[in-house]
């Protein structure tokens, strides 16, 4: 989604500019086009130097220096963006982007610009929460500004409180959300599930397995990044939530059953990714069990099917983690559920599977069209496990 993307990033006047040179350089890495354009208080900060050699473009720092390829017709920027970038973002700027203020390069090239902006405000709590600022980024978000953040923390003042600048990771997932609203899932709703899930067998206690959620998290992210609507239903994991993703947490797979049934109701494809547990104890105990010389006897037993039982017209995609029979055993699980198609992964290999941020899958589809994929990146299966979900969806009517 960042790819060739030409991203105007501009850096204003905060104790925060520092940050800037990570969120270029991230930007960077992912192949996007970064032109920074820093204001003259940004300057005090943070050294134009260390943008030029991150992101190995130019870049402007004043409104009329005839060295830059943009100061003549500061318009270039404006027009070559696919989004402007305002982190951080101080109160002052704020301010003059809401009363139309153009005195610098970066606000006229706010103003010139038909891309979506997105600005992340950092400044002291007193200020951000400042009825002028508050009124100022209302404004600005009547005007379809994209506002991120701020976030609590550690402020230059060396108190805590709102105004830090968001978490990179929130900056960098919110742009790529905004890129994404013209993708090839614009308008849709994808619900995916991650995770593993737990059945309780004591207050301190569960079954469960090794799932990590990251198939099912990169899913998600990929979805949001080509412009679906994406909700994420998860079992307890230690990953952070994507941005831009609603979540709904659960912890056994009743709790997950239930989720899934209600907000499928409206969804165009639901991809199963959670490892949902075969088996919970028929009765969980309500107090702690003590150990007992003799050992334990738990009497098992399945817990309700969440694929094979949710009904409704949209795709249905599962996920079979096997360690033997891997397409004997998917094409089962893909008739048996109804799935349209299922994405089978050999869980014996050490790179591919549980805990890993690889894959190596073969998705087999109604048809019975065998498609094994070498090893990859779980965000790049991801990405074909959805470009399979496209091709299944409804094809908008010609006019």
């Amino acid at each position: 989604m960042l790819s060739n993307k030409t991203i105007v990033l501009g850096i204003t006047g905060s104790i925060a500019a520092y940050k800037a040179a990570e969120i270029a350089s991230q930007l960077t890495q992912a192949g996007a086009n970064v032109n920074v354009i820093m204001t003259k208080e940004a300057i005090q900060f943070i050294s134009p130097i260390t943008l030029r050699a991150i992101t190995g473009r130019p870049l402007v720092t004043e409104m009329f220096d005839l060295a830059s390829e943009f100061s003549i017709e500061h318009v270039s920027l404006a027009e070559a963006a696919d989004i402007v970038v305002i982190a951080p973002a101080t109160a002052n700027i704020i301010a003059k982007l809401a009363a139309g203020i153009a005195d610098d390069m970066l606000c006229c090239t706010v103003l010139a610009t038909k891309a979506p902006v997105a600005i992340a405000p950092a400044m002291e709590t007193n200020m951000y929460n400042n009825p002028i600022t508050q009124d100022n980024l209302s404004k600005l978000k009547a005007r379809n500004f994209v506002i991120i953040g701020p976030a609590t923390g550690w402020l230059a003042s060396g108190k805590e409180g709102l105004g830090r600048l968001a978490d990179i990771d929130d900056i960098i997932g919110n742009i790529r959300k905004v890129l994404g609203r013209g993708g090839d899932l614009a308008g849709k709703h994808i619900v995916v599930t991650a995770g593993g899930t737990q059945e309780p067998i004591d207050p301190v206690r569960y079954i469960s397995n090794r799932s990590s959620g990251k198939m099912g998290y990169a899913l998600a992210e990929a979805a949001r990044d080509r412009g679906a609507k994406v909700t994420l239903v998860t079992a307890p994991i230690s990953l952070p939530e994507p941005v831009g993703v609603d979540v709904i947490k659960v912890g056994t797979a009743q709790e997950m059953r239930q989720a899934v049934v209600k907000v499928t109701s409206q969804a165009d494809a639901l991809i199963m990714a959670a490892a949902v547990a075969d088996y919970r104890p028929i009765k969980a105990a309500k107090d702690k069990i003590k150990k007992r010389e003799a050992g334990l006897t738990l009497e098992l037993e399945c817990p309700p099917d969440i694929l094979g039982s949710v009904k409704g017209n949209f795709i249905k995609v599962g996920f079979a983690a096997e360690s033997s029979n891997l397409v004997k055993n998917a094409k089962q699980k893909l008739q048996q559920k109804g799935l349209d198609f299922i994405v089978a992964n050999d869980i014996t290999a050490s790179d591919s599977g549980f805990g890993v941020d690889t894959n190596k899958v073969t998705i087999i589809d109604q048809e019975g069209k065998i498609d094994s994929l070498p090893l990859l990146a779980k965000r790049e299966v991801a990405e074909r496990v959805l470009d399979r979900v496209v091709e299944l969806l409804p094809k908008p009517k010609s006019r």
